[in-house]
């Protein structure tokens, strides 16, 4: 299995919007790929709550089968068509892949 890790701070204002609108548009779409993906076994999306200096806004936890299915994932047109909306509305991307 690998776990697929991903966080991100965000604009001050991403797409005009706060970011707690924001985060709830993008919760909604990586959550509407649930079932849609070959491969993918989990996926959540939250909203940090420590609100510090040293934390992201949003995190992105998902499992996947093997490192295949991860690339599937990647690849795949349902993810793809949410990339660039999170790209532009993020300042920062941090990602970590590992084996359990």
């Amino acid at each position: 299995m690998i776990k697929h890790l991903v966080f991100w701070k965000l604009k001050d204002r991403p797409h005009g919007l706060s970011k707690e609108e924001c985060i709830h548009v993008i919760q909604t779409r990586m959550h509407a790929l649930r079932g849609q993906i070959p491969g993918l076994l989990a996926i959540e999306v939250g909203a940090d709550v420590s609100c510090n200096a040293n934390s992201s806004d949003l995190a992105l936890y998902s499992e996947f089968e093997n490192a295949q299915a991860l690339a599937v994932y990647q690849a795949h047109p349902l993810h793809q068509a949410i990339v660039p909306y999170v790209a532009e509305a993020a300042t920062e991307r941090r990602v970590v892949d590992y084996e359990a």
